[in-house]
């Protein structure tokens, strides 16, 4: 299930808020700029599935996302847990960080955690499944780490 979670930016020990239905979810982001949708398959896909089957999957939706934000390329990660770069890539993912562009990421399988904290503000936590959505707006700090199934 996607959880928000938000905390006061100075205490994160116990969140202020938290959000379980997704239209909350979205709501609470988009104040701070940050996009949450849940996307369908139009076809299964299926463990092991090629980059270009998911993206195929999911083709409609990136197609309108990429459309209305002007965005040009689309590539798919998989962080399975014998993925033999998956150390590396989680210790970069898991400093605090912010980017130039965009960061637009969506999880077919497994879940995670962004934390995105905006300038002058709470600090939000949220947990994404698959079906999620998340797009971090270019300039705001965030940072990610895989759930325990580490997928």
């Amino acid at each position: 299930m996607s959880r928000l979670s938000i905390y006061d930016g100075n205490r994160t020990h116990a969140p202020l808020s938290v959000h379980t239905e997704h239209a909350a979810i979205a709501r609470e982001l988009a104040a701070v700029g940050v996009r949450f949708e849940q996307w369908e398959a139009s076809k299964p896909v299926f463990p092991g599935a090629s980059q270009d089957e998911v993206i195929a999957a999911y083709r409609s939706d990136i197609d309108r996302l990429m459309s209305e934000k002007g965005y040009q390329a689309v590539d798919v990660i998989s962080l399975t847990p014998d993925n033999p770069d998956r150390a590396a890539f989680r210790q970069k993912f898991l400093n605090e960080h912010t980017h130039s562009e965009d960061e637009v990421r969506f999880t077919v399988k497994g879940s995670g955690v962004f934390h995105i904290h905006p300038k002058n503000g709470p600090v939000f936590g949220i947990q994404v499944e698959s079906g999620d959505l998340i797009n971090v707006p270019c300039g705001t700090q965030h940072w990610f780490d895989l759930c325990s199934d580490r997928t």
